[in-house]
């Protein structure tokens, strides 16, 4: 399944409130809230397991997003949280089919927030113009809305999406896996953040070597720039580690990277625009690398 023209930047926002809002989204505001996680303490939120639309009010404009708490919650235990970005012109319910983040939820025990972009055409802010959406603000905002429905973990937040990148949040999101758009939106302050990121090498949409001068400047890098931008960022050693064992996929990825973070790229023989499964289980490899991360 593939999108339109621009992606999300699911990530260090806070890649792309991809530490993660979509990536350029992030770079629309920098005072998104930078809330503190709730003191601790014992939580008691009832939430109904399953699937549910969710309304709240960001930056002054009605937005929803999709909701799925797994059968396992007590109502006590706090959950890790998934936040899950659609591609240009897809929506909320067409990711949680495309992504599956839900049906290894319910098997794993966390939450998933899959958001609603609201431009017309179903697009996130990017390029980001003032007069649009704050979506970094809403990615924060969903953070805090899901947090007052559901115990969650704080530490534990992590987000992903498809197409597109991230980098403000990064005092939110602990780590980010954008799926066919890592993008770079320095620069950027803040801690180091894990970031896992898939790559199809015939990608015609969002290109693996990038400078398509159609796309703008949101596309002008190509993914191993904005990789190695993402490791520097992350204090990572300067040479790459590549390697290419037989079989469709090939890793580039950077070590010695500060705070424990990772960098990390999955490039997939064959792979157009389209979230990787045949391959690789792209989801199941993202949420194990979720939860080797906390702030």
């Amino acid at each position: 399944m593939s999108y339109g023209r621009f992606g999300v930047y699911a990530v260090a926002v806070a890649v792309a409130a991809i530490a993660l809002v979509p990536s350029e989204a992030l770079a629309q505001s920098s005072s998104a809230p930078s809330a503190s996680p709730p003191a601790s303490g014992a939580c008691a939120l009832a939430a109904k397991p399953g699937v549910a639309e969710q309304q709240l009010t960001s930056d002054g404009r009605p937005r929803t997003y999709r909701l799925f708490v797994p059968q396992s919650y007590d109502g006590h235990t706090p959950l890790p949280v998934v936040l899950d970005l659609h591609g240009s012109g897809g929506n909320s319910a067409g990711q949680a089919a495309t992504s599956r983040f839900e049906a290894l939820a319910a098997r794993e025990g966390f939450a998933v927030a899959t958001l609603q972009a609201v431009i017309e055409g179903n697009r996130w802010n990017v390029p980001v113009t003032a007069d649009r959406p704050n979506d970094v603000q809403y990615v924060s905002d969903v953070i805090d809305h899901v947090a007052a429905r559901v115990c969650t973990d704080a530490k534990r937040v992590y987000a992903t999406g498809f197409s597109g990148g991230a980098c403000r949040l990064n005092n939110r999101i602990a780590a980010i896996a954008p799926m066919a758009g890592l993008r770079w939106p320095g620069p950027c302050q803040g801690r180091a953040i894990p970031v896992l990121t898939f790559h199809g090498l015939a990608d015609p949409q969002n290109t693996y070597d990038g400078h398509v001068e159609s796309r703008g400047i949101e596309w002008l890098e190509s993914v191993p720039d904005a990789l190695a931008s993402w490791a520097r960022h992350n204090g990572c050693a300067r040479q790459s580690v590549f390697e290419d064992p037989a079989g469709p996929l090939s890793t580039i990825r950077y070590e010695g990277c500060r705070d424990g973070a990772e960098v990390r790229l999955v490039r997939v023989d064959g792979l157009v625009h389209q979230w990787a499964r045949e391959q690789v289980d792209a989801t199941a490899q993202m949420w194990a690398f979720f939860r080797s991360h906390s702030l």
